[in-house]
């Protein structure tokens, strides 16, 4: 049984280990860096990433940054390549072979069969001497001065190494396609940061109810407005004008201050000035208005027309906040 100090110490030792593996990689960049992302960029076909075991995940891992920063490929497993899925690879396709030690029998088999195919053989690797690297056409270093495991034999310094440096392969591509802050977002629409470069508040408002009463309504009117349409208040609008904006809290308010109310009217009692933002405003800005002025809810608009409410339920409901 380890103690808790020993537990401590070999995690300490293990991530020590893998960001010194990672450090390691800058000294390692050369020319055949430069040419690959030069490579890939020119390319009119995919970057197509192959591996085995634990580099097959790694490989997959790197295509889905890939595709996701705006560099397209797939991820082809190198035993089901030389079982029938060579086809895949296709005459325009960059190929990267991930493998720490390149001698792998499904990569012997595998990298002859990309050369004869005569598309660009990149070899990720870690042993600069092996089968692999010297098959391949440029070669991308992850040599490593020992793994985390105990035992030197468990993949995980390499295998850190290897993401880390398809990670920088990626960043490279991405600088040089100019991919943009607004390009991230079309790629994932349905994660929050995309949300927040995309998402409009006339994406959030249409759902709502569209609270509203006339200037000359009674009290009770407005209180049955609010109440009815649970957003927190109601505007008042005249031929579907916006003229100003009640609100519970106004509500509560006016009791406290007013000794007669039941001869109150809208147009007594409402903010002349209210918060608004129009419909094709970012919803983010939305939220930064909310914030700035310490309020749950904007009058949505199209110029002077009034159009409903957006709430920070809204915003919160689609993990904006």
């Amino acid at each position: 049984m380890l103690t808790d100090k020993k537990i401590i110490a070999l995690a300490k030792a293990t991530l020590k280990l893998e960001s010194d593996a990672v450090a390691g990689l800058s000294d390692q960049l050369n020319k055949d860096f430069i040419a690959v992302v030069q490579l890939i960029h020119a390319s009119k076909g995919r970057l197509v990433v192959s591996g085995i075991g634990k580099s097959a995940i790694i490989a997959n891992k790197m295509v889905a940054t890939f595709n996701s920063t705006g560099t397209a490929a797939i991820f082809l497993h190198a035993a089901d390549a030389i079982h029938g899925d060579l086809g895949m690879i296709q005459r325009n396709d960059v190929v990267i072979l991930i493998s720490n030690s390149g001698n792998t029998p499904e990569i012997k088999v595998l990298a002859p069969l990309i050369r004869s195919g005569k598309n660009p053989l990149v070899a990720m690797v870690g042993v600069l001497d092996s089968f692999l690297a010297k098959q391949a056409d440029y070669v991308l270093s992850t040599k490593v001065k020992k793994e985390a495991c105990p035992h030197n034999l468990a993949p995980t310094s390499s295998t850190t190494a290897q993401l880390a440096l398809g990670d920088a392969l990626a960043v490279c591509l991405l600088e040089m396609k100019g991919f943009t802050a607004q390009d991230f977002a079309r790629y994932h629409p349905g994660g929050a940061l995309g949300k927040r470069l995309y998402l409009k508040v006339e994406d959030l408002w249409s759902g709502n109810a569209q609270p509203s009463v006339g200037p000359e309504a009674p009290l009770t009117e407005v209180i049955l407005e609010i109440s009815s349409k649970r957003l927190g208040a109601t505007a008042v609008v005249q031929k579907n004008k916006l003229l100003g904006i009640i609100t519970d809290g106004d509500l509560r308010r006016m009791m406290q201050n007013k000794p007669r109310f039941d001869l109150l009217k809208a147009k007594d009692i409402m903010s002349k000035s209210p918060k608004t933002v129009d419909r094709e405003t970012m919803a983010v800005e939305a939220l930064t208005v909310m914030k700035e002025h310490n309020i749950t809810q904007l009058v949505v608009t199209d110029g002077p027309k009034y159009l409903g409410f957006v709430h920070l339920h809204d915003l919160l409901r689609e993990g904006i906040v």
